[in-house]
């Protein structure tokens, strides 16, 4: 197969991260790389030897032959971007949060499915190797039928000091880090139909909420609890693990804090390490995301050589978007709220 040719968009923060793994990957590489700022854009493009650089986006999408666009740039510029990428029939990824709002989100994939392009968003939390072996457990039938669930993300650590612009938002949290965490209980428990949500501000410095702890009902009958924290001291730092428990009709699931899986089930307890591989690229304690980027990407590049629809899809991951919309408006209301009046 000929290898395809990408351009990524946005040479930002996270962005470097996305350049390693285009190059761990065979079947694609990044050929021109698009940024406002000259200075990220020589940065990056210096690392990764991009010759074809450009500084806006209709230029790049005007002097180059794209098989795919990767845009990492932050959420108000996305409708824009992938907007101008269906118009050029331009398959996209798209990097989280999918929009400043679900209108924009809808009407983004609204776009590429009538240019008949590919949209996935870049929610890549599903991805890390820990995660997917618990989704390997509930699909084996070991515990049987779940009926419980909590996926956890609680940590002290100070991500503001590589991106001090979270401080600033009236959003935090939720928009920032939970959507992961709904994501992973969408992916291991099923769509939601009622959510119930509560937050605080412990850090008097940010704006937003450092807090978040939300109860969902699944479609599926399962019940879970998604607790978000960034003002948690522990003894051992777990950033940036997902600690997650799930109980069934036959058996649990617990992955603890060292990446350990402990499966109680239909042939017994057994025990073991799930920990994420370290690329030559990566570092502690980043690489757990690190290694999920690559899964991501090249789940990618099969469906497109498929033809078959992501996983973490745009259409996908409206629903997820709508949890989040959701979170804050139970947050403001402190009443439940239901997801099928948001996704009409």
């Amino acid at each position: 197969m000929a290898e395809l040719r990408g351009a990524l968009i946005g040479c930002g923060f996270f962005a470097v991260n996305q350049m390693h793994g285009w190059c761990d990957i065979e079947g694609a590489a990044i050929v021109a790389i698009c940024d406002r700022d000259p200075e990220r854009l020589a940065a990056v493009g210096d690392q990764f030897g991009i010759a074809r650089r450009y500084t806006d986006a209709a230029a790049l999408f005007a002097s180059e032959k794209l098989d795919f666009v990767d845009i990492a740039t932050t959420a108000p510029s996305h409708r824009p971007l992938v907007e101008l990428a269906a118009r050029h029939r331009v398959p996209t990824i798209c990097q989280k949060p999918f929009a400043p709002t679900l209108a924009d989100a809808k009407a983004m994939v609204k776009a590429c499915a009538e240019a008949g392009v590919p949209l996935m968003v870049h929610e890549n939390f599903r991805w890390q190797s820990p995660i997917q072996a618990v989704r390997a457990v509930l699909d084996s039938g070991e515990i049987g039928t779940p009926f419980f669930g909590r996926i956890s993300f609680r940590s002290g650590y100070d991500v503001f000091s590589g991106q001090p612009y979270l401080a600033t938002g009236k959003r935090f949290i939720i928009e920032d880090l939970g959507i992961h965490i709904i994501d992973i209980a969408r992916f291991l428990l099923g769509d939601v139909s009622t959510i119930t949500t509560r937050t605080q501000r412990i850090n008097p410095a940010i704006a937003g909420e450092d807090v978040a702890t939300m109860l969902m009902d699944h479609q599926s009958g399962a019940t879970s609890v998604v607790d978000c924290s960034y003002a948690s001291r522990l003894a051992t730092e777990p950033f940036p693990e997902t600690l997650i428990e799930i109980d069934g009709s036959d058996g649990t699931i617990r992955l603890a804090q060292g990446y350990k899986l402990t499966v109680t089930g239909k042939r017994g307890t057994a025990v073991s390490d799930v920990s994420p591989p370290l690329l030559p690229w990566a570092s502690r304690p980043w690489h757990n995301i690190q290694e999920s980027v690559v899964a991501i990407q090249q789940h990618w590049l099969d469906c497109l050589a498929k033809g078959t629809e992501p996983a973490t899809s745009g259409a996908d991951n409206l629903k997820t978007f709508a949890l989040v919309e959701a979170a804050y408006a139970g947050a403001a209301s402190r009443e439940p709220v239901q997801l099928d009046t948001l996704l009409k």
